[in-house]
């Protein structure tokens, strides 16, 4: 690391949150597998999108299609998944976007790691807050299933722990409100971190 030295670049963020008009930060969806933290971001995106706002979305599986496909499940690997997913939101953070990350990313721990690196006044934390039972009922990718039966081992919810959130900046349930109530929510709270302040 003694032989690393950071490039200083003429243009920085705050010119490319002039230039595109909003300031930008992350947005980070964490909530059980299949309570609807996907879903939601999905729809986030199209709603800033609509608006003029320049996004980008981190998703778990494409992630771990691609960047982390050489990481499995253990605790180790899910911790480097997290810090290279950090990293990766904080390098389009600079370059201007809102970004939408939407992962289990189950320990407080963990999120607090997260948070360090890319910074809390660029975190922005929904808890997507759905019962283990609505999400299991749900299992849209079958995994509740399979780690019921044994096929998938420290499976958040089932055999490994999920800790909720303390203080979040938004909280919605996806079990007791419908999903454009809780967009309109998430995106009521973050209009005001978009204004660059002149």
């Amino acid at each position: 690391m003694n032989n690393i030295f950071p490039h200083a670049f003429q243009v920085d963020r705050m010119d490319r949150n002039k230039l595109k008009g909003h300031n930008s930060f992350v947005i980070w969806f964490t909530g059980l597998s299949g309570s609807g933290k996907s879903t939601l971001a999905n729809m986030v995106e199209k709603e800033l999108y609509q608006k003029g706002i320049h996004t980008f979305s981190l998703d778990g599986d494409n992630v771990r299609s691609g960047l982390n496909n050489n990481l499995g499940f253990a605790r180790e690997d899910r911790e480097e998944n997290l810090r290279r997913i950090a990293e990766v939101a904080k390098l389009f953070v600079d370059s201007g976007n809102v970004v939408i990350a939407s992962f289990i990313s189950p320990l407080s721990s963990d999120r607090n790691f997260i948070k360090n690196i890319i910074g809390s006044k660029d975190f922005v934390e929904v808890f997507v807050n759905t019962p283990l039972e609505v999400c299991e009922s749900r299992d849209v990718k079958g995994l509740y299933k399979k780690a019921r039966i044994g096929e998938i081992k420290n499976f958040t919810g089932i055999d490994a722990p999920y800790e909720a959130p303390f203080s979040p900046e938004v909280e919605v349930k996806t079990d007791l409100e419908d999903a454009e109530v809780s967009v309109s929510r998430i995106v009521e709270y973050v209009k005001n971190k978009l204004e660059i302040k002149k």
